[in-house]
């Protein structure tokens, strides 16, 4: 007889992006005038085009691979040098962070690193997560087997809850007990928040203090409009101790259907072995590289690599200006309906506080059904994100005005 893995049954109803997706054609079918007109604010997919210098670079790629000569098989699992070492010196040496060609491990998504990186972490680990935060790093802890059950409001017994509420601007604090590993994302999904220096400090003298790892999620680093805010954990000393980052060729080269990313594990990082000694992460996350990934396509890696060129740097910074600018017409938008707005600054994401007495699931359905947009209800990121809701400024310019104009003619 075969056994499943048990802990798959503690995971809640459904992901929150595909129950999104169940309400959203339940609706459509029920509606199929409404559908006509529907326009998606919901999950973080990016809608315009490559930047053309990845396209060009592709496109050398594929003929590449039609001649013998220059055709590629397996790669490098950890990544092809060249774009490595475009990444350490882009990234982090141009900033100041002492960053190594092969620290760096390219990967096919984020969202793939934030959960693998679970294996090379024991069970006896404290997880700490903010609240609200992007579900998967809670449900591949809950996959692992590294939590209990969950409770009505749908948190999960063992692991850390840290608030992310006004108070304090949307970006967690410290806590004041122990916990083993800490997931961070800044800019924040789904509030838009992005941490600054002192925060960030605190954290670092926190994970040192504790012996703690930081999972430093900075996907969307490149939002980053302030010049005064860190875009890397590793700008603040002594992370490169305490901290594993993650990054993504998603939302700022558009890459959400190519697939390529990266993630950095410094030599200097440790962790705790059954007998109290310390042993470097580092030479694990590579084994476990080599064991289960074949390395991101040839194709991909030189379409990534193009967007650290002259031009393909001004193409991407054109992309973003064009993300931001959706954002703003939608913060503007909210908050002429009477909406509390924030994000939408340092972040694709604009994170908006419902109408009291509105929960956010009933949000998501008053703004699907009478302004026929899909936005994302903030309990689906957990249970401070109760009462909120997150708009995407994924989308075309035309559709963001005309989403702001909708959401206008709302009557709460």
């Amino acid at each position: 007889m075969a056994f499943l893995n048990d802990n798959y049954l503690k995971l809640k109803a459904g992901y929150l992006f595909p129950e999104i997706g169940r309400r959203v054609k339940a609706f459509c079918d029920a509606n199929p005038e409404a559908a006509q007109r529907l326009i998606r604010c919901g999950i973080g997919d990016v809608t315009e085009p490559l930047p053309p210098a990845a396209i060009a670079a592709m496109h050398r790629a594929v003929d590449e691979m039609a001649v013998r000569e220059t055709f590629k098989g397996y790669g490098p699992e950890q990544g092809y040098e060249w774009l490595r070492a475009a990444i350490a010196k882009n990234d982090f040496c141009d900033r100041g962070c002492d960053v190594a060609d092969d620290e760096i491990f390219v990967s096919d998504g984020t969202k793939c690193d934030t959960g693998n990186i679970l294996d090379i972490f024991g069970h006896k680990n404290k997880i700490a997560v903010s609240d609200p935060v992007y579900p998967v790093y809670v449900d591949t802890n809950v996959m692992a087997g590294h939590t209990g059950e969950a409770n009505e409001a749908g948190a999960y017994a063992k692991l850390v809850y840290l608030p992310c509420k006004l108070s304090n601007g949307f970006i967690p604090e410290p806590p004041k007990r122990h916990v083993d590993v800490v997931y961070l994302c800044s800019p924040n999904n789904p509030t838009g928040a992005a941490a600054n220096r002192p925060q960030l400090e605190a954290w670092v003298k926190y994970a040192l203090e504790h012996k703690a790892v930081i999972l430093f999620d900075a996907a969307y680093e490149a939002y980053i409009t302030d010049s005064n805010l860190p875009h890397s954990i590793y700008e603040i000393p002594g992370a490169r101790e305490c901290a594993i980052e993650f990054r993504s060729c998603s939302k700022n080269g558009g890459f959400t259907g190519v697939r390529c990313a990266f993630t950095v594990v410094p030599k200097s990082l440790n962790a705790q072995t059954k007998s109290s000694g310390f042993q470097p992460l580092h030479p694990l996350w590579l084994r476990r590289m080599t064991t289960k990934f074949n390395g991101v396509s040839y194709i991909a890696q030189r379409g990534a690599e193009a967007l650290y060129s002259l031009e393909g740097n001004a193409q991407v910074q054109a992309l973003i200006g064009h993300y931001l600018g959706n954002a703003k017409v939608l913060r503007d938008g909210a908050k002429k309906a009477g909406l509390k707005v924030f994000g939408g600054v340092n972040a694709p994401y604009i994170w908006v506080k419902a109408p009291k007495g509105v929960t956010s699931w009933q949000a998501f359905d008053k703004i699907l059904g009478e302004a026929n947009v899909v936005i994302t209800p903030g309990s689906g990121f957990g249970s401070k994100g109760e009462g909120y809701f997150r708009i995407s400024a994924f989308n075309s310019r035309a559709n963001a005005e005309e989403v702001a104009r909708r959401l206008q003619e709302l009557k709460w």
